[in-house]
């Protein structure tokens, strides 16, 4: 019971960030776009060039990279952006990780990467599939964020998720939220949550999004029931997926799976003590 009146409460809680949000993370500089284009100069920075209707449009960005821990003292990284800007760039071969959204992608002269996502963030709850298809820009080196996802059952056999948003090992969270969930600070991360073939119709629907979480031995974690939330009916589907903006100024992250089945008591007694082992006081059993 403890579960069901948690995920409950959490579902009450996890509204959808709101458009006029500040947009920390890999920035987002631009909205409904056609014909997007990225180069590198031999400065590495970063010119990104698009067409708002019959304009084109451009800027050029640059001064920062990867991501900083969670701190209060410290401001996560953020780009410097001139939008107007002309130059001249390359696009070298892309040899990083593969990633979700993207548009284009190019290695950088000193063998960093930049890269162009676009994709639906701010949709409705409970069944939306409309948004604004947002350019988002990214820098990194090395390895992104993971966001690893499992599936188990709540109370009443309710389908459950849980999961953790890491970087370099580290957690990812922030410290301030506004009372819909939208992040305060340049550290807090939304779970933007997908569902497929579900009770709001064909194709992929917007179910929730949701801030993780830093109260536990692993800071990082979330967990979401798909019970009937406010009037709209259990959004569970035959396929999942999540997508995170990555932190500072690195690639955002998509997890996705088919639903895991009917109710299985081993699986779910091995996930349970999983999500326990993780010491989330928002998420325990």
């Amino acid at each position: 019971m403890r579960l069901h009146r948690s995920i409950v409460l959490l579902g009450l809680l996890v509204i959808a960030a709101s458009a006029g949000a500040p947009a920390y993370g890999s920035a987002i500089i631009a909205r409904n776009v056609a014909r997007p284009a990225l180069t590198v100069d031999r400065q590495g920075r970063a010119h990104v060039t698009w067409y708002s209707g019959s304009q084109q449009r451009r800027l050029v960005a640059w001064g920062a990279v990867n991501a900083l821990p969670p701190s209060t003292t410290q401001p996560q990284v953020r780009f410097r952006l001139r939008y107007g800007a002309r130059a001249r760039g390359v696009c070298l071969p892309y040899d990083g990780p593969p990633l979700p959204w993207l548009v284009k992608a190019c290695k950088a002269p000193d063998g960093s990467y930049w890269a162009l996502q676009s994709w639906q963030r701010l949709k409705p709850n409970y069944g939306g599939t409309l948004g604004p298809e947002e350019l988002h820009l990214s820098h990194w080196s090395g390895p992104i964020a993971q966001l690893v996802v499992y599936q188990n059952w709540a109370f009443g056999g309710v389908r459950h998720l849980f999961g953790r948003l890491t970087y370099d090992g580290v957690g990812v969270y922030g410290f301030t939220a506004a009372p819909q969930g939208a992040p305060r600070d340049g550290y807090g991360r939304n779970i933007y949550l997908d569902t497929f073939d579900s009770a709001y119709g064909n194709g992929w629907h917007r179910e929730n999004s949701f801030l993780t979480h830093h109260g536990g031995r692993t800071p990082g974690t979330f967990c979401y029931g798909f019970f009937p939330h406010l009037g709209h009916p259990s959004g569970d589907g035959t396929r999942y997926r999540a997508t995170a903006e990555g932190p500072g100024v690195t690639p955002d992250v998509m997890w996705a799976a088919d639903d895991i089945g009917p109710f299985n008591a081993s699986i779910n007694r091995e996930k349970q003590a999983l999500e326990q082992s993780w010491g989330d006081p928002k998420c325990q059993t």
